[in-house]
Protein backbone atom coordinates (compact mmCIF):
# COMPACT_ATOMS: atom_id res chain seq x y z
CA UNK A 1 0.00 0.00 0.00
CA UNK A 2 1.50 3.38 -0.97
CA UNK A 3 1.99 5.89 1.84
CA UNK A 4 1.99 9.68 1.44
CA UNK A 5 2.18 12.82 3.55
CA UNK A 6 -0.03 15.81 2.71
CA UNK A 7 1.50 19.19 3.53
CA UNK A 8 0.27 22.76 3.28
CA UNK A 9 1.94 26.17 3.69
CA UNK A 10 0.28 27.92 6.63
CA UNK A 11 0.40 30.97 8.87
CA UNK A 12 1.06 33.17 5.86
CA UNK A 13 -0.81 36.23 7.07
CA UNK A 14 0.82 39.24 8.66
CA UNK A 15 -0.63 41.65 11.22
CA UNK A 16 -4.13 42.66 10.17
CA UNK A 17 -3.81 40.72 6.90
CA UNK A 18 -4.65 37.14 7.72
CA UNK A 19 -5.40 34.03 5.66
CA UNK A 20 -8.71 32.36 6.38
CA UNK A 21 -8.15 28.85 5.03
CA UNK A 22 -5.77 27.34 7.61
CA UNK A 23 -8.36 26.08 10.09
CA UNK A 24 -10.51 24.53 7.36
CA UNK A 25 -7.60 22.76 5.61
CA UNK A 26 -5.99 21.25 8.72
CA UNK A 27 -8.36 18.23 8.94
CA UNK A 28 -7.22 17.10 5.47
CA UNK A 29 -3.42 17.35 5.84
CA UNK A 30 -0.75 15.69 7.96
CA UNK A 31 2.05 18.29 7.93
CA UNK A 32 1.95 22.10 8.21
CA UNK A 33 4.75 24.35 6.92
CA UNK A 34 4.50 27.45 9.08
CA UNK A 35 5.85 30.82 7.92
CA UNK A 36 8.54 32.18 10.23
CA UNK A 37 8.15 35.95 9.86
CA UNK A 38 10.32 36.70 6.83
CA UNK A 39 8.12 36.15 3.77
CA UNK A 40 4.96 36.11 5.92
CA UNK A 41 3.89 35.55 9.50
CA UNK A 42 4.49 37.39 12.73
CA UNK A 43 4.77 36.26 16.38
CA UNK A 44 1.01 36.20 16.99
CA UNK A 45 0.31 34.37 13.74
CA UNK A 46 3.09 31.86 14.38
CA UNK A 47 1.81 31.06 17.86
CA UNK A 48 -1.79 30.73 16.69
CA UNK A 49 -0.87 28.46 13.78
CA UNK A 50 1.31 26.23 15.94
CA UNK A 51 -1.56 25.82 18.40
CA UNK A 52 -4.04 25.04 15.60
CA UNK A 53 -1.71 22.39 14.15
CA UNK A 54 -1.28 20.69 17.51
CA UNK A 55 -5.04 20.76 18.17
CA UNK A 56 -5.56 18.93 14.86
CA UNK A 57 -2.69 16.45 15.38
CA UNK A 58 -0.84 17.86 12.36
CA UNK A 59 2.97 17.75 12.30
CA UNK A 60 4.75 21.10 12.42
CA UNK A 61 7.51 22.31 10.13
CA UNK A 62 9.37 25.58 9.67
CA UNK A 63 8.86 27.33 6.33
CA UNK A 64 11.81 29.75 6.02
CA UNK A 65 11.99 32.16 3.10
CA UNK A 66 13.58 35.36 1.93
CA UNK A 67 13.02 38.49 4.02
CA UNK A 68 10.60 39.94 1.48
CA UNK A 69 7.09 40.60 2.79
CA UNK A 70 6.18 42.78 -0.20
CA UNK A 71 7.10 40.04 -2.68
CA UNK A 72 5.81 37.21 -0.45
CA UNK A 73 9.23 35.58 -0.71
CA UNK A 74 8.64 34.73 -4.36
CA UNK A 75 11.22 37.11 -5.85
CA UNK A 76 14.76 35.90 -6.44
CA UNK A 77 17.34 37.58 -4.23
CA UNK A 78 21.12 37.61 -4.54
CA UNK A 79 22.32 35.81 -1.41
CA UNK A 80 25.51 33.94 -0.62
CA UNK A 81 25.36 30.40 0.77
CA UNK A 82 26.47 31.82 4.13
CA UNK A 83 23.57 34.29 4.13
CA UNK A 84 21.14 31.51 3.20
CA UNK A 85 22.48 29.43 6.08
CA UNK A 86 22.00 32.30 8.53
CA UNK A 87 18.44 33.19 7.49
CA UNK A 88 17.36 29.55 7.73
CA UNK A 89 18.92 29.03 11.18
CA UNK A 90 17.25 32.24 12.39
CA UNK A 91 13.79 31.27 11.17
CA UNK A 92 13.90 27.68 12.38
CA UNK A 93 14.88 28.95 15.82
CA UNK A 94 12.04 31.47 15.88
CA UNK A 95 9.35 28.91 15.13
CA UNK A 96 10.90 26.25 17.36
CA UNK A 97 10.56 28.60 20.31
CA UNK A 98 6.80 28.73 19.84
CA UNK A 99 6.59 24.97 19.32
CA UNK A 100 8.53 24.20 22.50
CA UNK A 101 6.58 26.79 24.49
CA UNK A 102 3.40 24.74 24.07
CA UNK A 103 5.07 21.37 24.56
CA UNK A 104 5.27 20.41 20.89
CA UNK A 105 8.04 19.06 18.70
CA UNK A 106 9.03 20.17 15.22
CA UNK A 107 9.00 17.52 12.51
CA UNK A 108 10.50 19.14 9.41
CA UNK A 109 11.80 22.15 7.49
CA UNK A 110 10.67 23.15 4.01
CA UNK A 111 12.17 26.24 2.33
CA UNK A 112 9.69 28.68 0.81
CA UNK A 113 9.18 30.27 -2.59
CA UNK A 114 12.16 31.71 -4.43
CA UNK A 115 14.60 30.32 -1.86
CA UNK A 116 13.20 26.82 -2.48
CA UNK A 117 13.26 27.13 -6.26
CA UNK A 118 16.73 28.67 -6.42
CA UNK A 119 18.17 25.98 -4.15
CA UNK A 120 16.43 23.23 -6.14
CA UNK A 121 18.97 23.83 -8.92
CA UNK A 122 21.87 25.51 -7.05
CA UNK A 123 23.83 22.90 -5.11
CA UNK A 124 25.76 25.46 -3.04
CA UNK A 125 22.55 27.09 -1.80
CA UNK A 126 20.96 23.69 -1.22
CA UNK A 127 23.96 22.55 0.80
CA UNK A 128 23.92 25.70 2.95
CA UNK A 129 20.22 25.25 3.73
CA UNK A 130 20.66 21.55 4.51
CA UNK A 131 23.58 22.38 6.81
CA UNK A 132 21.46 24.95 8.63
CA UNK A 133 18.76 22.36 9.26
CA UNK A 134 21.27 19.73 10.36
CA UNK A 135 23.13 22.05 12.72
CA UNK A 136 19.90 23.20 14.42
CA UNK A 137 18.51 19.67 14.77
CA UNK A 138 19.75 16.63 12.78
CA UNK A 139 16.51 14.79 13.61
CA UNK A 140 14.43 17.15 11.45
CA UNK A 141 13.15 15.92 8.09
CA UNK A 142 14.20 18.04 5.13
CA UNK A 143 11.42 18.63 2.57
CA UNK A 144 12.66 19.41 -0.93
CA UNK A 145 11.53 19.25 -4.54
CA UNK A 146 11.69 15.66 -5.79
CA UNK A 147 14.84 14.87 -7.81
CA UNK A 148 16.37 18.27 -6.99
CA UNK A 149 19.60 19.57 -5.48
CA UNK A 150 17.71 20.12 -2.21
CA UNK A 151 17.02 16.41 -1.69
CA UNK A 152 20.54 15.48 -2.80
CA UNK A 153 22.08 17.95 -0.33
CA UNK A 154 19.92 16.72 2.53
CA UNK A 155 20.96 13.12 1.91
CA UNK A 156 24.64 14.02 1.64
CA UNK A 157 24.66 15.76 5.01
CA UNK A 158 22.79 12.93 6.73
CA UNK A 159 19.25 14.29 7.06
CA UNK A 160 16.12 12.29 6.47
CA UNK A 161 14.59 13.74 3.33
CA UNK A 162 11.07 13.87 1.94
CA UNK A 163 10.71 14.26 -1.82
CA UNK A 164 7.96 16.79 -2.40
CA UNK A 165 5.58 16.93 -5.34
CA UNK A 166 2.95 19.52 -6.20
CA UNK A 167 -0.72 19.03 -6.90
CA UNK A 168 -1.30 22.46 -8.43
CA UNK A 169 1.90 23.24 -10.33
CA UNK A 170 3.13 22.13 -13.73
CA UNK A 171 6.55 20.59 -14.33
CA UNK A 172 9.31 21.15 -16.85
CA UNK A 173 11.09 18.27 -18.59
CA UNK A 174 14.05 18.60 -16.18
CA UNK A 175 11.76 18.01 -13.18
CA UNK A 176 11.75 21.62 -12.00
CA UNK A 177 8.53 23.54 -11.47
CA UNK A 178 7.32 25.85 -14.19
CA UNK A 179 8.02 29.46 -13.22
CA UNK A 180 5.02 31.37 -11.89
CA UNK A 181 5.88 34.01 -14.49
CA UNK A 182 4.73 31.58 -17.19
CA UNK A 183 1.05 31.36 -18.07
CA UNK A 184 0.64 27.60 -17.53
CA UNK A 185 2.51 27.40 -14.23
CA UNK A 186 -0.58 26.80 -12.09
CA UNK A 187 -3.13 24.00 -12.36
CA UNK A 188 -6.53 25.47 -11.61
CA UNK A 189 -8.73 22.60 -12.75
CA UNK A 190 -9.43 20.30 -9.79
CA UNK A 191 -9.77 17.18 -11.93
CA UNK A 192 -6.41 17.82 -13.57
CA UNK A 193 -4.78 18.34 -10.17
CA UNK A 194 -6.19 15.05 -8.87
CA UNK A 195 -5.05 13.17 -12.00
CA UNK A 196 -1.55 14.56 -11.52
CA UNK A 197 -1.50 13.57 -7.84
CA UNK A 198 -2.66 10.01 -8.51
CA UNK A 199 -0.17 9.53 -11.32
CA UNK A 200 2.71 10.71 -9.11
CA UNK A 201 1.69 8.61 -6.11
CA UNK A 202 0.63 5.40 -7.87
CA UNK A 203 2.87 5.40 -10.96
CA UNK A 204 5.87 7.53 -9.85
CA UNK A 205 5.56 9.64 -12.99
CA UNK A 206 4.34 13.11 -13.91
CA UNK A 207 3.42 14.62 -17.26
CA UNK A 208 5.71 17.62 -17.75
CA UNK A 209 5.15 20.29 -20.38
CA UNK A 210 7.01 18.03 -22.83
CA UNK A 211 6.90 14.39 -21.74
CA UNK A 212 6.32 11.89 -18.92
CA UNK A 213 9.16 11.97 -16.41
CA UNK A 214 9.91 9.76 -13.37
CA UNK A 215 9.25 11.27 -9.96
CA UNK A 216 9.36 10.06 -6.36
CA UNK A 217 6.59 11.28 -4.08
CA UNK A 218 6.85 11.26 -0.28
CA UNK A 219 4.80 14.38 0.43
CA UNK A 220 2.27 16.35 -1.62
CA UNK A 221 2.03 20.14 -1.31
CA UNK A 222 -1.39 21.75 -1.35
CA UNK A 223 -1.04 25.53 -1.49
CA UNK A 224 -3.34 27.27 0.98
CA UNK A 225 -3.19 30.75 -0.53
CA UNK A 226 -5.87 30.47 -3.18
CA UNK A 227 -9.66 30.46 -3.24
CA UNK A 228 -9.98 26.78 -4.17
CA UNK A 229 -7.53 25.44 -1.59
CA UNK A 230 -10.10 23.94 0.80
CA UNK A 231 -12.04 22.17 -1.95
CA UNK A 232 -8.81 20.85 -3.49
CA UNK A 233 -7.53 19.57 -0.14
CA UNK A 234 -10.79 17.71 0.46
CA UNK A 235 -10.82 16.25 -3.06
CA UNK A 236 -7.20 15.05 -2.94
CA UNK A 237 -7.68 13.52 0.50
CA UNK A 238 -10.80 11.68 -0.69
CA UNK A 239 -9.19 10.45 -3.93
CA UNK A 240 -6.17 9.06 -2.08
CA UNK A 241 -8.37 7.27 0.45
CA UNK A 242 -10.50 5.77 -2.32
CA UNK A 243 -7.31 4.46 -3.96
CA UNK A 244 -6.24 2.84 -0.64
CA UNK A 245 -3.27 5.16 -0.25
CA UNK A 246 -2.25 5.51 3.39
CA UNK A 247 -2.01 9.14 4.50
CA UNK A 248 0.49 9.66 7.34
CA UNK A 249 2.74 12.29 8.85
CA UNK A 250 6.13 12.18 7.14
CA UNK A 251 7.84 11.45 10.45
CA UNK A 252 5.97 8.14 10.74
CA UNK A 253 7.35 6.57 7.57
CA UNK A 254 10.39 8.55 6.33
CA UNK A 255 13.57 6.77 7.43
Amino acid sequence: MPTIDLNCDMGEGFGAYQTTTDKEILPYITSANIACGFHAGDPATMQRTVELALENDVAIGAHPGFQDLVGFGRRNMAVTPKEAYQLVVYQIGALDGFVKAVGGKMQHVKPHGALYNMAAKDSSLAEAIAEAVYHVNPELIFFGLANSALVEAGKRIGLRTASEVFSDRTYQADGLLTSRMVENALITDQRQAIRQVMQMVLNQRVLSTEKLIPINADTICIHGDNSTAIALAKAIHRALKEANVEIKKAGRFIS
